[in-house]
């Protein structure tokens, strides 16, 4: 029924028109945001699952540079085995020397003493100077000795542990040892070979552990690869289907505006059957 105190008809154009905007919007912010989910009433469930990939994707980001950090410190402390298991061979050269009575005499030998104190003190010298960060890797002093855990994953149990052996002239039994005598140069090409084997020992262990760092790298790699694209399939807009939406709402909100300017002027049509 016609009436000129409640344009009914201005009304629900007026009604229309909020939901035909609002969802134009919606689109626009979406559009806009490259999100699918831009308020928690969009879509509450997606929202909070992507909240926690986003976590998770974030957490093995950080895991990721520990992981590399880790195989920063290990290549350092094997950079410092390496040279110790050089000087060890050396000592070993001047012990043989020493313990042949055909190619030195007694004012020889203590030359080579020497030497060989020289390098056993170059041991401690770089055991305590193989450093990541201001901490010796190899004296014992450090918690590396007892094992340090570092996180590789985005659970606190996805860990992984740096252990690193003493390398010090007394942990490896060569810090008494004297060959300034035939005698003391022979008992002392033994303790060698056994400090020898000890430094490759500890060198095929921190192999192991950076090869381990290496394939934990690839992993985390390919986990936040796999999280990254299922976050995108819960949170990422999809454009082309959102444009369809907006020109719809467009169209609508066009519509609703001039049914709403047709619908005001009912009352003026009214006004004439007065006249």
């Amino acid at each position: 029924m016609p009436a000129i105190s409640t344009n009914v008809a201005a009304n629900s154009a007026v009604r229309y028109l909020n939901i035909n905007s609002s969802q134009e919007t919606s689109s626009l912010s979406k559009l806009s945001s490259g999100s699918r989910i831009t308020s928690a009433s969009d879509d509450a469930a997606g929202l909070a699952i992507s909240t926690r990939i986003s976590s998770d994707i974030t957490t093995l980001q950080q895991a990721a540079t520990n992981a590399s950090q880790a195989t920063s410190i290990l290549q350092t402390a094997d950079g410092g085995a390496s040279n110790i298991s050089d000087i060890l061979a050396r000592m070993k050269s001047l012990a043989s020397e020493s313990a042949s009575g055909t190619t030195v005499d007694s004012s020889s030998r203590s030359y080579i003493q020497s030497e060989f104190s020289q390098l056993t003190s170059e041991i401690d010298s770089i055991a305590s100077g193989t450093r990541y960060s201001g901490t010796s890797l190899l004296d014992g002093s450090s918690s590396f000795s007892t094992g340090v855990n570092v996180l590789v994953g985005s659970n606190s149990t996805d860990v992984i542990q740096i252990k690193l052996s003493s390398l010090t002239s007394t942990a490896l039994g060569v810090s008494t040892l004297d060959v300034s005598t035939q005698t003391g140069a022979s008992a002392a090409l033994t303790t060698l070979d056994t400090a020898i084997s000890s430094v490759s020992a500890a060198r095929a262990d921190i192999g192991a552990q950076e090869s381990r760092f290496n394939f934990s790298a690839d992993s985390i790699s390919t986990q936040s690869q796999n999280l990254q694209s299922a976050n995108s399939a819960i949170k990422d807009v999809d454009i082309a289907s959102e444009q369809a939406k907006l020109s719809s709402a467009q169209v609508k909100t066009q519509a609703a505006v001039s049914a709403e300017a047709a619908a005001n002027q009912i009352p003026q049509y009214l006004l004439k059957l007065l006249g």
